[in-house]
């Protein structure tokens, strides 16, 4: 797993996951314009209890916070798939 992926998950570990699944996805992207910047595509799975209760948006917003500066110097784009445990 490239550096940037590993700062990524290391990221998503203060939400507490009992499932995390990151993959990059920016070979997908090759001539992309969004690619040309450096920054990478990626497809995350993440099973939190913090999630329990919470709608989609506010589950993507929990990730985007826990994620941070990382969405404007790494992460050109991210598709979640954000659950509950007990949606898993």
């Amino acid at each position: 797993m490239s550096e940037r992926a590993e700062r990524i998950r290391a990221a998503l570990q203060q939400l507490e996951p009992a499932e995390l699944d990151l993959v990059d996805e920016s070979h997908k992207h090759a001539g992309h314009e969004g690619a040309r910047d450096g920054r990478g595509h990626y497809r995350v799975r993440i099973v939190s209890a913090q999630f329990a209760g919470r709608a989609a948006l506010a589950r993507h917003r929990l990730i985007y916070a826990a994620l941070g500066d990382l969405m404007q110097t790494d992460i050109h784009a991210l598709a979640i798939d954000a659950r509950a445990p007990q949606e898993s």
